[in-house]
C-alpha cells in the first residue's frame, strides 16, 4: 500500500523509494534514485542542437526538417522544464 501523504523537502532529500523497479530493496539492494541532473544536461544539449539545426533547415530551405527539429527542440524545453522543476522541490539527483 502507498503513502498518500503529501511529501516534504525532506522526503525529497532522502530520495523515493525506485517505484519503477518492483524488485528494489530485495537482497539489501538499495532503491533506485533518478540522475536528474544527467537527464536535465542531456536535455539541454537536445534542446541547442536541434534549435540550432532547426534554424539551419531553415536557411538551406528544407521546412519539413526544421519543423521535425522544432518539435524535437519543444520536447526538449518540455523535459528541461520538469526536469528543473523537479530538482526546484528538492529530489536528490
Amino acid at each position: 500500500m502507498t503513502d498518500r501523504r503529501r511529501r516534504t523537502r525532506a522526503d525529497y532529500e532522502k530520495g523515493l523509494p525506485g517505484y519503477h523497479d518492483p524488485t528494489a530493496g530485495i537482497g539489501g539492494s538499495t532503491p533506485a534514485l533518478s540522475a536528474l541532473t544527467l537527464r536535465a544536461v542531456l536535455a539541454a544539449f537536445g534542446l541547442v542542437v536541434s534549435a540550432v539545426g532547426a534554424v539551419l533547415a531553415v536557411r538551406a530551405g528544407l521546412p519539413l526538417f526544421a519543423v521535425v527539429l522544432g518539435v524535437v527542440a519543444l520536447v526538449a524545453l518540455l523535459d528541461l522544464a520538469w526536469v528543473l522543476y523537479r530538482k526546484h522541490r528538492g529530489e536528490p539527483g
